[in-house]
């Protein structure tokens, strides 16, 4: 929630830095509506936050925030496109709805955030496993960790999934 004390400071940010910040990102993106969604998400992830008044350098905090959205964009791009190609090669009677399709993208995207939540070895010990179908003593040898570790990594994972599930709830 914005306070009295950062929403000017939140306000200059945005009109001072807003037209650099889409400019930045349609360099690195080459499409300018994709530009100003990011740029929009980026002042809205730091929105209230109150640390903006002691900003010394706007552009490196504001190119800091907007990488993390530009990898979590890219991360759900590349999550459709890999949707979009299992869903072509299923047989030609499956088809699904706009709506069915809309809560598959959803689904992924919840749990491709909750994964996000873990540990970078976590995530990856329970990605061998769960998509790549790795042995438990191969991802150990793979990661250059012990059996008993990727077991607790594992039981990790799936802790956090139960969580997630009962939020959701």
């Amino acid at each position: 929630m914005t306070t009295a004390a950062t929403h000017p400071h939140f306000t200059a940010l945005y009109s001072n830095h807003h037209n650099w910040l889409q400019r930045w990102l349609n360099t690195k993106l080459g499409n300018a509506s994709d530009a100003a969604d990011l740029a929009q998400d980026t002042f809205t992830r730091i929105l209230g936050r109150a640390d903006l008044t002691a900003l010394h350098e706007p552009r490196a905090f504001l190119t800091t925030v907007a990488k993390g959205v530009l990898v979590n964009w890219y991360q759900r791009q590349a999550l459709e496109r890999a949707y979009l190609v299992a869903l072509a090669a299923l047989p030609e009677p499956t088809t699904i709805s706009p709506e069915q399709r809309l809560q598959i993208l959803e689904t992924l995207h919840e749990i491709d955030a909750m994964l996000d939540t873990l540990p970078a070895k976590v995530k990856q010990a329970f990605l061998m496993a769960q998509l790549d179908g790795m042995a438990y003593a191969c991802i150990a040898e793979q990661l250059g960790v012990s059996l008993i570790t990727i077991k607790r990594y594992m039981k990790q994972a799936f802790l956090q999934c139960l969580l997630t599930l009962e939020d959701a709830a």
